[in-house]
Formats: structure tokens, sequence, C-alpha cells
């Protein structure tokens, strides 16, 4: 631990060598590179997915190319999420101000491309000259008569999960703006899952099979009329805590809709979550279908856990996320192949997640909080990790070490959730894993 910064060593901690007091929920250090994007990429990744809205990012260029289709959120549907438009401030607009460049840029995009609702995120730049992006989003909502809502994504000193903050408050301005003609007691909304390679649907087919209405999926696979009516919804199933809780909690206490929290990852709390559904509606029919439906499922994914386990058995794996919620669930996956976590962390915990984490690792884990590049280094190979788990930031970070690498975060094509996803799970780490090209490292 001699290398760790000083202003980290709170953040850091091995289980059963050091005192577990983790300190969390806070800004990253200086100096350190945290693994963490800024406020503005967390609210982009959260409101992309809404596939028939407007997203306007008011600030240089660079802000928009660095998010341009930052998540494999795929549509049923249109697709004018996956186009970056950016009013692409310039010395001049920071000097004179920007107001008139978003509201031209809004009112022709709108015409252009006839969004349900439109989204202006502000950004460092806006932030500091003080644009009023709010008055700008009103003067056109009047004009172009739908809803036009302000991000306040400005920088400065926050972290992405402000940005998170800052989605979920622009989501709840328009929930509860429409209510259809019927209401379903069997229903939900989906929060938390942005249908990376599919997985919305994965999720909205077993609901189907159980008897569950989703009314709306937020923000995966989104539609800006379901998130206005979902308002209707007996239950919110909040799968990604990390992004989606603040809405969760905000329409529990206007709506009155309670929430669970959730996980699609593996076999286990896959089974779980659909139950814990079905138990809240406590009708016996639809437990038994979904018990039907996860034995079914079980039997099936474990056929490929008893081929690929011989193969796996003992190798180690580091594993990094962006909420703790995932890792819990990642580590009970590994555990089924009989695979053992050495080191695990998350950008955004909190203490009763990193509790529940200590209380999951075996003796000797490394345990992480908003880590950096050097840790997630020095730990991997003291570790003698086989396969590093993360996102797309820790993916080059793996490769120089001559580490297998599994992409868990929002840049993959493959779909992990549900029965469907753990299969997939399965065979990437043993593909990558088992990969000849490690033998070409020293």
């Amino acid at each position: 631990m001699g290398t760790i910064l000083k202003e980290r060593k709170q953040q850091v901690f091995r289980k059963g060598e050091d005192a577990f007091a983790m300190a969390c929920e806070r800004n990253s250090a200086a100096g350190s590179i945290s693994q963490r994007a800024c406020v503005f990429c967390g609210s982009r990744v959260v409101l992309y997915p809404i596939a028939d809205a407007l997203h306007v990012v008011h600030g240089p260029i660079g802000c928009a190319a660095y998010t341009w289709d930052i998540r494999g959120a795929l549509s049923s549907g249109p697709e004018l999420h996956r186009m970056s438009f950016s009013t692409d401030l310039q010395e001049r607009d920071v000097i004179y101000g920007g107001e008139k460049k978003l509201y031209h840029a809004l009112c022709e995009l709108i015409d252009m491309h006839s969004p349900k609702a439109a989204f202006a995120y502000a950004t460092c730049i806006t932030g500091i000259i003080g644009d009023d992006i709010d008055a700008v989003c009103r003067q056109v909502e009047a004009v172009k008569n739908i809803p036009v809502l302000a991000v306040h994504s400005e920088g400065f000193n926050g972290t992405k999960r402000d940005g998170y903050r800052a989605a979920c408050e622009a989501i709840f301005k328009i929930v509860g703006t429409k209510t259809p003609p019927e209401v379903n007691k069997y229903s939900i909304n989906i929060l938390g899952d942005f249908n990376i390679a599919g997985e919305t649907w994965i999720i909205r087919d077993y609901y189907k099979k159980m008897g569950v209405k989703v009314v709306a999926t937020i923000t995966g696979d989104g539609r800006i009329a379901d998130i206005q009516q979902a308002h209707t919804a007996s239950l919110n199933v909040v799968q990604c805590s990390g992004s989606m809780l603040h809405l969760a909690k905000l329409m529990e206490a206007k709506y009155n809709i309670p929430f669970i929290r959730v996980s699609y990852i593996g076999i286990e709390d896959t089974s779980e979550a659909l139950l814990e559904v079905a138990r809240f509606f406590k009708d016996e029919a639809m437990i038994q279908r979904t018990l039907c439906l996860a034995a079914e499922a079980t039997h099936k994914t474990m056929s490929l856990v008893k081929k690929y386990r011989p193969g796996l058995a003992g190798k180690r794996a580091a594993v990094y996320v962006g909420g703790a919620f995932k890792a819990f669930s990642l580590i009970k996956a590994l555990r089924m192949l009989g695979m053992e976590v050495v080191v695990v962390g998350s950008q955004t915990g909190q203490a009763d997640d990193y509790k529940r984490l200590r209380s999951m690792c075996d003796e000797g884990t490394v345990i992480l909080d908003d880590s950096n590049p050097v840790e997630l280094a020095a730990f991997s190979l003291e570790k003698k990790v086989d396969i590093f788990i993360g996102g797309v930031k820790e993916r080059p970070l793996a490769y120089k070490l001559g580490i297998a690498f599994c992409d868990h975060n929002h840049e993959r094509k493959n779909a992990l959730a549900g029965y469907e996803g753990m299969e997939n799970f399965i065979k990437e780490v043993y593909a990558s894993i088992m990969s000849p090209v490690w033998k070409l490292f020293r």
C-alpha cells in the first residue's frame, strides 16, 4: 500500500488485513486520474437511449464527439439518439454568449427531425459563461409545442454521479404529463437498463411471459410517450441503482410508486429479480409461471456452466464497474464458474454497497472505490489476475498487462443480462482466458 496516494488510503482495502472503513461518495483525489467520467458524460449515457428525442450538446464540439454513440443502446424504431448534435461553441460565443446559437439550433433541428422531445445539455463552458439554458428551452418549447428539457450537467468539481442525478431530474419533468385510457395493476417500469446489445428486449420478454406489463423502459429503447405515463405503473424495478435510484425516489415521493433494486446479471440474481416482482403482486398464478420460467432457463444455462467450469475453475478475476450492484452479481456468476475474484471495485459505490461487497469477498481481496489506472494495474499484477472485467477505459490497461479482458460496460456488442446473457458471458470469459495470444506475452 506504500504507493497509494495519501488522499486515497481510505478508499483502498484488503479484506482481513485492514480495518474496514471505506470512504466513498467523495470527489476524486487530485492527481489520481480517476476512471470516472465527467458530469455531462454521466447525464448523456443515461438519456442517450431515448430514441425518439433530440439530444443537443450546448458546448464545444469535443463534448459531443466524446459522447457520440456512447452506449451500445439499440432501438426497435427511431434512431435519432444516434446522431450527435452540438452548438459547437467558439471563442466569439464564449465572449458574447451562446444562448441565441442554442435557440436557433434547437428550432432548426426540431423542424428537421420532428422529435417527440428535446434535451439540451449544459457543459462546463456554458456553465462558466452563464448561459441561461432554462430560459432558452422555455422559449423553444412555447414555439415548437414539444417538451424541451434543460439538462444541468455542467462539470466543475462534480462527477459522473452528479450527471446521473441531472438526467433523472430532466426525465422527472415529463413523468406524469400523459395518462393512458386504461391502467394495468400488474405493471412496472424498468429503470436503469439501457438496452445494450438488446438486453431490454430480453428482460421485457421475461415479464411478458410472467403476465406483467412494462409501461416504460427508462431509458433503454425508451420513448417519450411511455416515460410521460410512467407514473401509472405499480412498481419501479431499478437495475442500475447508481444511475436511476434518484428517479425512483422522486417517483416514490410524488406518485407513491414503491421501488425494488434488482440485477439481471447471472442465473441467481436474474431468477431472484423476476420472483421478487411476482411476489410483489401477490398473484399465485404469476409466481408459478415465474418459477417455471426460471427453472427451465436455469436448467439450460447450467448445462453450459458444467461444460466450461473445468477449464475456468481456479482462474482469478479483477472486477471494476460503474455501480457496485453489478459487482455483487459478477462475484456470484464467477463463483458459479469456479473462479475467484481477487480485486473488485466500483466508481460510484455507497457505504452500504461496500459493506456488502466486503461480506461477499474472500480474505485478501482488494476492494477499491473510485480507483485509477496505477492502482488497478499494480493490484492486477500482484494478484496474478487471469481476466479483467470492466469497461472501455480498462480494456487497454488489461491488454498492456497481458491480461484477458471482458467488456461489461456500455460499449459492448454482446448482451450479458438474463439467462441468455449469462450464456454469452461464460463463452466470452472462456474465449478470452483461453486465447493462445497470451502465450506470446512474457
